[in-house]
């Protein structure tokens, strides 16, 4: 019987060609995601299925389709795989761990110049015909000389921390666990505690998973403790972030400004997100916002494809892959 494969999104020709080489594959090929009784339905039989940001895999779905033998998250972070349901029935889950980390780490480093400097602004204020040549105006921050703190020193963190050595700037960053002390020299980075980043930086950059203990990390109270006028950056995940404590921060001008690549409401395992981005966010001068292209490069999309599609390939021929998160435990269940 041949392997048969769900793939949840849209993907390159060429590597659905390389899946359908090795089974039969089902493929969303809208736009739009699957809405979650269309995706269960269609992996009812499945012995793979392929997913992005956009599905929820948890008990329920795992029930419904009881053939899977992977799960592959065309993904890095996988907050939205239930782990240890996929473990339980000995469902390999694979992710992609490196590929996004770059793109990522420079779209944010555009996020903090353009929020910082006003480019949205000052683009409207062009666009609406209203620019004669220079005047005194639309001034605002910078990252030169300034203190940029990371929180979360995984390879993101790591890597838009490597990125900030092209600017003159303090470099602060958070984790329980410290960078090598080589790696920390090379980065030119401090380790610093929450509160000293919180009350000392002019930027606060979010690089950390969302785990049940960072939910809402970013509240009105941390806000309130931040030094007057910095500027939140945040490219991980939408609900480390209160967003209306952002907005009443901004308001405020506590906060001077807030660039986001995520949103609360993408959060698909958060009980009551919200269903749209915050009306606030929308509207404010101080805000620039992008819809999630972190990893929005075309040739690193299709390498993180690839990969997905390739751990599927491997499962198909009887091994697992080294991209897989439960191979302990799916050792221990078996």
């Amino acid at each position: 019987m041949a392997f048969r494969i769900t793939v949840a999104n849209q993907i390159h020709r060429p590597i659905l060609d390389d899946l359908e080489k090795c089974g039969h594959v089902t493929a969303n090929t809208r736009p739009e995601p699957w809405s979650p009784d269309e995706l269960t339905a269609r992996t009812a039989a499945a012995d793979a299925l392929m997913v992005f940001m956009t599905e929820k895999v948890d008990g329920a779905l795992l029930a419904a389709c009881p053939n899977l033998k992977i799960i592959a998250g065309a993904l890095k972070g996988y907050n939205n795989i239930d782990v240890e349901a996929c473990s339980k029935r000995n469902i390999i889950v694979t992710i992609v761990p490196d590929l996004l980390t770059d793109p990522t780490a420079e779209l944010t480093i555009g996020l903090m110049i353009s929020v910082a400097r006003n480019f949205l602004p000052g683009d409207r204020h062009i666009r609406g015909g209203a620019f004669e040549g220079w005047r005194p105006a639309f001034y605002g921050g910078s990252i030169q000389r300034s203190t940029v703190a990371v929180l979360g020193a995984g390879a993101v963190g790591k890597a838009i921390l490597r990125m900030l050595n092209g600017f003159d700037c303090r470099r602060l960053y958070v984790d329980k666990t410290p960078i090598d002390p080589e790696v920390e020299r090379a980065l030119g980075a401090e380790r610093c505690d929450l509160k000293t980043a919180q009350t000392s930086a002019d930027f606060i950059v979010l690089a950390m998973h969302l785990m049940p203990e960072t939910l809402h990390m970013i509240d009105g109270a941390f806000l309130a403790g931040m030094k007057p006028g910095g500027f939140l950056i945040n490219p991980a995940r939408g609900s480390l972030v209160d967003e209306d404590a952002v907005v009443r921060a901004l308001e405020s001008g506590q906060l001077a400004g807030y660039g986001a690549d995520t949103f609360e409401m993408e959060d698909w395992t958060v009980d009551e997100r919200p269903k749209r981005i915050h009306a606030g966010l929308l509207q404010s001068d101080r805000t620039v916002l992008t819809p999630h292209i972190g990893s929005a490069v075309r040739k690193v999309r299709e390498e993180i494809e690839r990969s997905a599609a390739e751990s599927i390939i491997a499962v198909s021929r009887g091994t697992i892959p080294d991209t897989a998160v439960n191979r302990h435990r799916l050792a221990l269940a078996g």
